[in-house]
């Protein structure tokens, strides 16, 4: 039986890697350096599934031409053979697969912004549906929420919302690898709480959301190139919530690019927070600049928040959600909005695995 395996380099190459990386986390030396153990550890944890599936598929092979020759002198072996081929013929596949170009940040955690758009009100009632939403998904997850930064708005929804999503675990299917795909314009069509006549909306929420690196330090920030203001946090209604100047915003005069951060209680804390997400912000927009192909991809999130640049409607009186890239429909948008998300984030996955297959 062919193997499947195009490039049996590939597997050779990730079995070297891996033996390194082995050696290197069982050297106590490298825990003297946390990032360095944290790329380590990461890059170990990418690579398990691969080895995991490379050790099934040896053993399957190896029982496979035992099972061969043995049905040669004895017939009873010769039923296990199909059931071994099939054994070894999916294992092939599965190997194939993950041996197949992925995205680079698919292991990486997040930072996802919500904002408001047209609609007022309604829109930032919905911007906070959204934000729930991914809290509850990510809850299901076992991952780490944290709010960065949160303008509310009078009726408790959001203008806008910094969120800071991150995997408790290193894993080769990290939070981007699941989210990725939700950057864009979400439209919801339902009654608005300040509509009386019980007439149904059109409004939109934006989405952006990028990959969080690891440490500030891998994107040079040009202190100069910096403005950075304090203000008193606020909560609704513009309410302080302490009595010092601890919000930090940071605006990146060449770029535009604003962040602020007020969750955390010192000022220092909130800036270094602020200097993660803009790290974040400059890397992915350095990477649209690089490559077209992701600057289409990006730059496409939000161009305007407009209702008719939508990637995904939310139709309350349907309890319907229709992604408009795939052509994915379910009527189970209560749950969504709890954050079942697996269907339709499974489901533009595998285009975007099918996509990538048909590039190659």
């Amino acid at each position: 039986m062919a193997d499947k395996i195009t490039a049996p380099s590939a597997i050779d190459d990730i079995l070297a890697e891996h033996a390194g990386l082995e050696t290197q986390l069982s050297d106590p030396a490298l825990h003297n350096d946390p990032a360095e153990a944290r790329r380590v550890g990461k890059r170990f944890a990418e690579l398990a599934p691969i080895m995991s599936t490379y050790t099934k598929l040896t053993a399957a092979r190896d029982d496979l031409s035992a099972a061969r020759e043995l049905a040669a002198d004895d017939a009873s072996f010769a039923a296990e053979v199909p059931d071994l081929e099939q054994q070894v013929d999916e294992l092939e596949n599965t190997l194939t697969d993950l041996l197949a170009p992925r995205d680079p940040h698919d292991s990486d955690d997040v930072v996802l912004e919500v904002k408001s758009g047209e609609g007022g009100e309604e829109s930032a009632l919905f911007a906070s549906d959204l934000a729930r939403m991914y809290l509850r998904y990510a809850e299901r997850h076992g991952w780490k929420v944290e709010v960065l930064d949160a303008n509310i708005s009078d009726l408790g929804g959001y203008k806008e919302a910094t969120l800071s999503i991150k995997s408790r675990e290193p894993s080769r299917d990290g939070v981007w690898s699941r989210l990725k795909f939700e950057g864009g314009v979400h439209r919801v069509q339902r009654v608005p709480v300040t509509e009386s006549q019980g007439r149904i909306h059109t409004s939109a929420a934006g989405v952006l959301i990028y990959p969080e690196p690891d440490e500030v330090e891998q994107v040079q920030i040009d202190e100069s190139d910096l403005r950075i203001d304090v203000y008193r946090s606020s909560g609704k209604g513009g309410q302080g919530v302490n009595t010092t100047d601890s919000a930090v915003r940071i605006t990146h005069l060449p770029s535009g690019i604003v962040v602020t951060c007020q969750n955390e209680r010192s000022q220092l804390q909130n800036k270094l927070r602020a200097m993660q997400v803009l790290a974040a912000r400059l890397q992915a927009l350095a990477e649209e600049q690089a490559d077209a192909d992701a600057a289409a991809g990006r730059a496409s999130q939000i161009r305007t928040v407009d209702r008719s640049e939508r990637i995904r409607t939310y139709n309350f009186p349907e309890n319907r959600i229709t992604d408009h890239r795939i052509g994915f429909k379910a009527h189970n948008l209560d749950s969504v909005l709890d954050g079942d998300l697996d269907a339709v984030l499974d489901a533009l996955g595998e285009a975007d695995r099918a996509a990538r297959l048909a590039a190659e």
